[in-house]
């Protein structure tokens, strides 16, 4: 299994955790906004990986988006959630790929 896909579908389950609506802020904004700005990171490093495994790039692009956007409130949560959607249907995508 490649560090990439692994990536996506820990970057992809996180995001959507953080955009549910109430819980997800609360946890953003009681802790200072640092998980975006760890989001930010990991998402870099899921990029670089896909770039290595030559794989898709656009969820993590996505991400590295999100993590800025995402200090306005409800823009941060509805981001989240495309971000973690988009996520886990390239990684389920590239699970089928290589099955095929």
């Amino acid at each position: 299994m490649e560090i990439s896909r692994i990536l996506k579908w820990v970057t992809g389950g996180i995001e959507l955790f953080l955009g549910i609506p109430i819980i997800g802020g609360l946890i953003i904004v009681g802790t200072g906004y640092l998980p975006l700005q760890i989001m930010l990171v990991v998402h870099i490093i899921a990029l670089i990986a896909s770039i290595y495994d030559k794989q898709k790039k656009s969820g993590n692009i996505l991400g590295i988006i999100t993590s800025v956007v995402a200090y306005i409130p409800v823009v941060g949560m509805f981001m989240h959630i495309l971000t973690g959607i988009w996520l886990l249907v390239e990684a389920f995508g590239y699970q089928r790929e290589k099955e095929i």
